[in-house]
């Protein structure tokens, strides 16, 4: 059994997974499988697995499923997790030299109860970090990772940049799949991790162990188009971080981004459900001019 799973979802990205299989082989430390999760593609990705397995040079476990986008991928890999640790690793991306041996090094000297995974730093193509790294000082927190950091002397630390999360299994697979609604391919796949931090010490490995692209086709490019398109799976994840952020700022750009989602989905009862009307209130005028935002974007892609 190995220690830790790489998990990659993938939408006809035969062009460029080939980078990512040679950063794995590439790895001097081989306790780790490569579990792929094809959703629907067209393209020769198939095709490109098998030769990689049967090269034999990394332990590859390959899932075809019909599309239904980034996050149903990730449900899918959730299922299919059986090592100690896991993380992901996009399929437009590659691990850093050396990612495998310094986060399993790292976690043979943490190993703790009660640690629900690992944040670790992601860099680009010309090894400068993505955003800031962690203050040196830091080194475990528990309660909230998403935009900022609540120390455990209640400092708020501002989260800059992409972080790679490593979790561990047997906590991931405590908590429901990421929400899946009808007719729509976008949730955020940071859904369970608000619910790990929220619970469990998360452990700082302040070291880069990913190497991040972004591509036209990305889905943090394409994010106004994906508003439009997924606005019940959007106001579904608002509602939560309105309620699980512990900083107002947070709470507040939510609630904005809330009222977005409801115009979009035509639904003009903000109040509905909601114990903070005050703060949704007070985000109206902002959410009427994010969504005139999201409507213009939308056009110009198009256009």
């Amino acid at each position: 059994m190995k220690t830790l799973t790489v998990y990659t979802p993938t939408f006809n990205r035969a062009y460029c997974l080939g980078q990512l299989y040679d950063s794995l082989v590439a790895q001097r430390n081989n306790d780790f499988k490569w579990l792929i999760i094809d959703d629907g593609s067209s393209d020769n990705t198939k095709t490109l697995v098998d030769s990689w397995i049967a090269e034999g040079k990394v332990e590859i476990e390959y899932y075809y499923k019909p599309n239904g986008g980034m996050h149903t991928a990730h449900n899918a890999a959730y299922e299919r997790l059986n090592t100690e640790l896991n993380m992901c690793i996009d399929s437009d991306d590659m691990v850093s030299a050396d990612a495998i041996d310094k986060i399993l090094d790292f976690w043979s000297s943490h190993r703790a109860d009660g640690i629900g995974g690992i944040y670790a730093l992601d860099e680009d193509k010309h090894g400068k970090i993505i955003g800031q790294p962690f203050p040196d000082d830091l080194k475990s927190f528990q309660g909230w990772g998403c935009k900022v950091i609540i120390d455990d002397n209640g400092k708020v630390i501002p989260v800059c940049g992409d972080k790679k999360f490593i979790s561990v299994t047997k906590i991931l697979k405590k908590y429901p799949p990421i929400p899946v609604f009808e007719g729509e391919k976008y949730y955020s796949l940071y859904y369970k991790q608000h619910f790990i931090e929220r619970d469990f010490r998360i452990l700082i490995l302040n070291e880069s162990v990913c190497i991040v692209e972004y591509m036209p086709d990305g889905s943090s490019v394409q994010m106004y188009r994906q508003y439009v398109r997924n606005p019940k799976g959007f106001k579904h994840l608002r509602e939560l971080m309105m309620d699980m952020a512990p900083v107002f700022k947070i709470r507040f750009t939510q609630a904005i981004h809330y009222i977005n989602a409801c115009l979009i989905l035509g639904q003009w009862n903000f109040f509905k459900g909601r114990r903070n009307w005050l703060m949704v209130l007070a985000a109206i005028p902002f959410g009427i001019a994010l969504h005139l935002l999201t409507i213009y974007k939308n056009r110009k892609m198009v256009s």
